[in-house]
């Protein structure tokens, strides 16, 4: 059975789909069966892997708006174990679409169910807002990362978002889980990326991931060439970061899992 898992952060700007492609690829570079999806009408994740927006017919507008029941079949990648749903601009519509539909909050977590045997990960990338789109992100996924930039308004806009994401733990989703906040773009000469960096560990203590994911100009570049970078500059500091980062998240699913069976039994 998959693990669902929403990279959330009403706030552009944070490193969020640079961390969906990411963390997804080097997931999948651990042999683990991933599946990552676009659910944001911008299109970044699906540009980043190479994918011509507004070219392909099977994407996440169609996973969650179509009527009727519809096989969306995800594409490879050059990495073996990553697939991908891309999105084109027909996203944009469907925020409007989905507010007239019967369970409208639910669309995506219905649209899931023939993937969770296929794969071992299912990664979505959510738009930089709290509208329809992300509460379907926020009802259908086990788990969140929230990726913080490391700057002055970060604690500001994180408490939004954890007060909206108890909201959905109280209604549609109550084992909703934080799987981890992310320190990114932290640039190690910056006082100030220091500063946020002890008020986000003092404030959410082990939640904030202990990797920290640099500035750097390959992982900046990666995107243009259509390649996670791992695959396009696997010796760059973003890469090791990203690779380093899979790991601990790897570890933490794990923990959780274990901590469900223990309470089971």
């Amino acid at each position: 059975m998959a693990e669902i898992i929403g990279f959330c952060n009403q706030k552009g700007g944070v490193g969020k789909t640079t961390t969906a492609i990411n963390l997804a690829a080097s997931v999948a570079a651990a042999e683990k069966k991933t599946l990552l999806i676009d659910f944001d009408p911008q299109s970044n994740t699906s540009s980043g892997l190479g994918f011509e927006k507004n070219s392909i017919e099977s994407n996440s507008y169609e996973l969650v708006v179509a009527t009727k029941s519809k096989e969306i079949i995800p594409q490879k990648t050059a990495l073996p174990y990553l697939d991908v749903i891309p999105a084109t601009s027909d996203l944009v519509g469907a925020e409007i679409e989905l507010v007239s539909m019967m369970g409208r909050e639910f669309r995506l977590k219905k649209a899931l169910v023939p993937y969770l045997e296929t794969y071992e990960y299912i990664f979505i990338d959510s738009p930089p807002s709290l509208g329809l789109l992300t509460l379907n992100i926020l009802a259908a996924s086990h788990c969140l990362i929230v990726p913080v930039q490391c700057e002055y308004y970060a604690l500001e806009g994180i408490t939004d978002l954890m007060r909206t994401i108890e909201l959905v733990q109280g209604s549609l989703n109550p084992d909703l889980q934080v799987a981890g906040v992310l320190l990114t773009m932290y640039d190690a000469r910056n006082n100030l990326a220091h500063d946020v960096e002890v008020e986000l560990r003092n404030y959410f203590g082990k939640t904030v991931f202990h990797t920290v994911i640099p500035r750097n100009v390959r992982l900046s570049e990666a995107p243009s060439h259509g390649k996670p970078v791992l695959l396009y500059d696997i010796k760059s500091k973003g890469a090791e970061s990203y690779l380093q980062l899979a790991q601990e998240f790897l570890g933490r699913i794990d923990a959780q899992k274990s901590v469900k069976v223990s309470q089971v039994a």
